[in-house]
């Protein structure tokens, strides 16, 4: 049977830590951590995102501004916003929720934010950063699995690790952050071929597909360590991960649940990387 790894015990020592951060910094500077966290429309997931975000604010001392835009706000209107956060000294980190109502364009808002306050770490320059490996912030999910594993104590060098799934927000960066740690990576999404048998050969196995219940007990070698990323509902409306977990337990040595296993990471390290932010803020006076 897996060892269950707990993400809500690691992430409220990672917050402690983040609040004690925080307060020595207030006592030193002057400067508290900011984050606005900006929100189009009304996609219900979106809002549960916000207000654990704000949530997570409150615990930890910092400051937060919240805008919940309408779902019509216009391109120019948003990037207007944008602007005037981006010079607002009080703010360390800005987050506009994905996805974006559709006449929005994404890569333009994205690029808008300062890299210096883009705590998801989602600009084209914190990207190539985390690329070569020289990086001020991390992608907030990915970071948050590197974190649990840590937690563990479980290695990924030498190991064969397989991402499924290829997305900027998750996919692609999870692998860049386990190659940082010399493991052996593979990629694989939709179009892989005989899927099972590569994540077979998997020691540490990622899913972050978004497809409830995808990765089952044949896909995973007996002993390894299974991170679940997704985040969907199953047939009776019950959260749940790409992983069966019921299935995957007894083959699996390690194993993270959903709830309660990589989502209280994501924003935890949200959080470090906006204390990050305005650590770096600090010393530029």
């Amino acid at each position: 049977m897996a060892f269950i790894i707990d993400g809500k015990k690691v992430s409220a020592q990672i917050r402690e830590q983040i609040a004690a951060d925080t307060q020595k910094l207030l006592a030193e500077t002057g400067v508290c951590p900011g984050l606005a966290v900006v929100i189009v429309g009304e996609d219900p997931a979106s809002k549960v995102y916000v207000k654990n975000k704000k949530k997570g604010c409150g615990q930890v001392g910092f400051y937060s501004e919240e805008y919940a835009l309408p779902e019509q706000t216009s391109q120019e209107e948003l990037l207007a916003l944008l602007d005037r956060l981006n010079a607002d000294s009080k703010i360390h980190g800005i987050l506009v929720q994905l996805p974006l109502p559709r006449h929005l364009d994404e890569k333009t808002v994205i690029e808008r934010i300062l890299p210096a306050k883009d705590v998801d770490a989602f600009h084209a320059s914190n990207v190539g950063k985390i690329m070569i490996g020289d990086y001020d912030f991390l992608p907030c999910t990915p970071a948050g699995v590197m974190e649990l594993l840590r937690s563990e104590k479980i290695s990924a060098q030498g190991k064969e690790c397989v991402v499924v799934g290829r997305s900027n927000i998750v996919g692609k960066p999870m692998a860049m952050l386990l190659l940082h740690e010399n493991g052996t990576v593979t990629i694989a999404h939709s179009k892989t071929k005989n899927l099972a048998e590569v994540t077979r050969r998997a020691d540490i196995l990622v899913s972050a597909v978004g497809r409830a219940k995808f990765i089952t007990a044949d896909m995973v070698k007996p002993g390894a360590v299974v991170i679940d990323v997704g985040m969907n509902r199953d047939e009776q409306g019950k959260l749940c991960g790409d992983v069966d977990f019921a299935l995957v337990e007894p083959v699996a040595s390690y194993l993270t649940p959903v709830p309660g296993g990589v989502g209280p990471m994501t924003i935890s390290m949200l959080l470090k990387n906006t204390l990050t932010s305005a650590q770096k803020a600090a010393k530029k006076g």
